[in-house]
């Protein structure tokens, strides 16, 4: 059964995303870093497909399009590369911590064997309701990642499908871009409905990466 495991995640096919590019982001709305040294990924529905049921094994974890050759191109570019997710299925009983960690190492391993690093992976096991510090939008996980990794929050950028994400990334010091893969699509219109500003939106983790990489290059030297 773990031999099965260890194979490579599935890459996912989805059909063409259309979304506003950061450019055409109405001027103020998306507050960017001049100059980006380290990038927080969301998981589910930025590097893998996010599902209801949730990720609960690593046949269940598959691969967005593109999304490994954008963690490569970011690596190369010497840019710092985190993943900080939601993972209450722990405490809701459906998987175990162990379980959680062995998909996350699979993960990285596969992003390393295609030129890509993550140089660590956070996540928190909370439910909603247990009102932790660590799970997004709370700025937990970041704020330890920094502490760890000496990473300056203002030169970071973070990359997620949801909301939670946005305000985890603003609330820490942090530009932020929402995908529209995922959630994004929904929580763009719960973010334009309640008036939420301060952030860039890409079609996918391909698109927010180019833009971070044509702007990191733009301020190089």
């Amino acid at each position: 059964m773990q031999t099965e495991r260890m194979r490579s995640g599935r890459i996912a096919r989805v059909g063409s995303v259309h979304a506003r590019s950061l450019s055409e982001r109405p001027q103020g709305r998306a507050a960017m870093a001049t100059c980006i040294r380290a990038v927080f990924l969301d998981r589910d529905g930025v590097i893998n497909v996010n599902r209801a049921d949730y990720v609960k094994s690593w046949e269940e974890f598959e691969f967005l399009p593109g999304t490994l050759d954008a963690i490569a191109r970011l690596t190369s570019a010497g840019l710092s590369l985190f993943v900080v997710t939601n993972q209450a299925v722990v405490n809701r009983g459906m998987v175990s911590q162990q379980l959680v960690e062995w998909i996350n190492g699979r993960m990285q391993h596969v992003v390393e064997k295609s030129g890509g690093r993550i140089t660590a992976v956070a996540y928190c096991p909370h439910r909603s309701e247990e009102a932790c510090k660590c799970r997004k939008p709370q700025p937990g996980l970041l704020v330890e990642l920094a502490r760890q990794h000496s990473v300056d929050l203002a030169n970071a950028v973070v990359i997620g499908d949801g909301v939670s994400d946005i305000e985890a990334g603003q609330a820490a010091g942090c530009s932020t871009i929402l995908v529209m893969t995922g959630r994004g699509r929904d929580q763009l219109a719960l973010a334009d409905a309640s008036g939420k500003d301060g952030f860039a939106v890409a079609a996918d983790l391909a698109a927010a990466a180019e833009f971070v990489l044509r702007r990191t290059l733009a301020n190089a030297g």
